[in-house]
Order: C-alpha cells, then sequence, then structure tokens
C-alpha cells in the first residue's frame, strides 16, 4: 500500500483521473446532497489531506476534492496563474449538478476568492479558510525561514519544524492519529521532490500572499485557526471587519483545523450556513 492510499484508506470516495480544461486532474469524489468542492492550499501533498473531514461531510454532500494543478497527483501547466486558474476551476465546477459551495484554504484559497469576485454565478457560497490574500499579508520570517529549508530539503527534520507551525499542538494530532499522520508526512515529503511541484509552490507563496481588492458578491464566511501562525486571526478580524463577512473561529488550532480539530471544523463550518 502507497503511502497516499494510506491517507485515503476506508473513504467514502472514490479517485479518479479527469480532464479538466485540458489539465489531467486527479479528483476525490463522493457523498450525496448539496455540491461542495473543497480546495486544498499551498501544499505539496495536494487535496489528500482532506481526509479526516471527508467522511462526515460525504454525509450531506456531494463532494469534488481534487488535486490542484501542480500538486498532489495532478499534472502541472506552464504557470498556474490566475486566467490559468480560473479556467481550470470552471471546468472542474462542471462536475457539479448546480453551483457548489467552496471552501478554500490558504494559498489556492487567494486565487479561489480572486475567481468568487470574477465569476459570482459559478458559486453559491464562498467560504475563505486561511486565505492571505483578503488582507495586507506579509509571511512570518520564522516560517519563510522553514519553507526555504523544506523546500531545499525535504528531510523528515524539516518536515516536522514545518508541521510544528502549522500545528497548535502536534504532539497532540501525532497521539490521537499516528498512523494517518506518519503517511502524511511522508507523502508530503515525497511530493516535495517532485521538479514541476517545487516550481508550484514557489510560484504560490510569490503571487497568493498578494491582497485581493476586488469586490466578491458571493456570500462569503471566513473560517479560522485561533492560533494560526502562518496566517494570524486578526488579519480575519479586520477582514471581517471591513468587508462584513462573517468569522467563525476554531479555538485551539493553527493553520490546518481540519486536520488537528475535525470535529470543531465541522461544527463552524455547519455554522457557516447560516
Amino acid at each position: 500500500m502507497t503511502v497516499r492510499e494510506r491517507l485515503l484508506r476506508g473513504l467514502p470516495v472514490g479517485e479518479r483521473r479527469v480532464d479538466v480544461n485540458d489539465v489531467s486532474t486527479v479528483v476525490l469524489e463522493g457523498g450525496n446532497g448539496t455540491p461542495l468542492v473543497l480546495l486544498h492550499g499551498g501544499i505539496e501533498c495536494g487535496g489528500a489531506y482532506w481526509a479526516p473531514v471527508i467522511p462526515q461531510l460525504a454525509e450531506q454532500h456531494r463532494l469534488v476534492v481534487p488535486d490542484v494543478p501542480g500538486l498532489g497527483e495532478s499534472d502541472p501547466v506552464a504557470q498556474l496563474d490566475q486566467p490559468t486558474f480560473d479556467n481550470w476551476l470552471k471546468a472542474l465546477l462542471e462536475l457539479c449538478d448546480r453551483p457548489p459551495t467552496l471552501i478554500a484554504h490558504s494559498l489556492v484559497g487567494t486565487l479561489a476568492a480572486r475567481f468568487a469576485a470574477t465569476h459570482p454565478t459559478r458559486l453559491q457560497r464562498l467560504v475563505l479558510y486561511g486565505v492571505p490574500g483578503i488582507g495586507p499579508y506579509r509571511m512570518p520570517i520564522g516560517l519563510r525561514a522553514i519553507a526555504v529549508r523544506f523546500a531545499l530539503r525535504p528531510s523528515a527534520a524539516n518536515m516536522e519544524r514545518f508541521e510544528r507551525w502549522a500545528f497548535a499542538d502536534l504532539d497532540a494530532v501525532r497521539s490521537r492519529a499516528p498512523d494517518w499522520m506518519d503517511a502524511f508526512s511522508a507523502y508530503t515529503r515525497s511530493r516535495a521532490r517532485v521538479p514541476h511541484i517545487k516550481r508550484t509552490m514557489r510560484y504560490l507563496v510569490t503571487t497568493c500572499t498578494k491582497q485581493n481588492h476586488d469586490r466578491i458578491d458571493v456570500p462569503t464566511t471566513l473560517l479560522w485557526g485561533a492560533k494560526d501562525r502562518f496566517v494570524p486571526l486578526r488579519l480575519a478580524e479586520e477582514a471581517g471587519t471591513r468587508l462584513g463577512w462573517p468569522l467563525r473561529v476554531i479555538g485551539d488550532a493553527g493553520h490546518v483545523p481540519h486536520i488537528e480539530r475535525p470535529a470543531a471544523f465541522l461544527e463552524e463550518f455547519t455554522r457557516t450556513r447560516g
């Protein structure tokens, strides 16, 4: 069994490779109900990291969980710029029978916010989750140093340094799900060695930390970890006040609450529906 298979073991979704606007894209699909698209952030492993919340979400939603071009198992594009991303996402959304709710995390959430501004009829709702582009963002110096170190040498030690920034309590997460976390680390490190994934990550870090100033008419909610060290909560608080967007906060969690505190993540996501 591969490490990716270990990450996805037992999930109520199937995996297939789909041509999405001429990009060979790996997609997880399953569940019943209203359509929900989960977009991962700027992470080498792609959509597989949604695994901890997929079983519960699939009980009420038809899930579409892709690997963004150039990450996970999806093929790369020459450059994941905004027009390329928009055309890819428009085609991906055709897998839904109606405009879906979109949860978009971290760096890729910046691309999703820009998409929502120019394609409002394509989405029913938007949940921006730990997204730097909602305000004036500057990557913390410590995080930048760790990210560069991991990109140059994706070792187990460097992965742990990165994870300790991402999680509020990494040891607690490992204690609760040791096998899954071991597979998550191993798979992410293996993908981080792939040249086109390195290139995609560099591009996302360069472009998706910049603020989106376009008006978004799609109903939008912010979802955040209270102890997010990647994108501090104060950025979300300021954006929520400035833009009139509701903010749901997950306590005792860092940048990836859907992994760190999946039950709390699901509870707060349910509340985003009003």
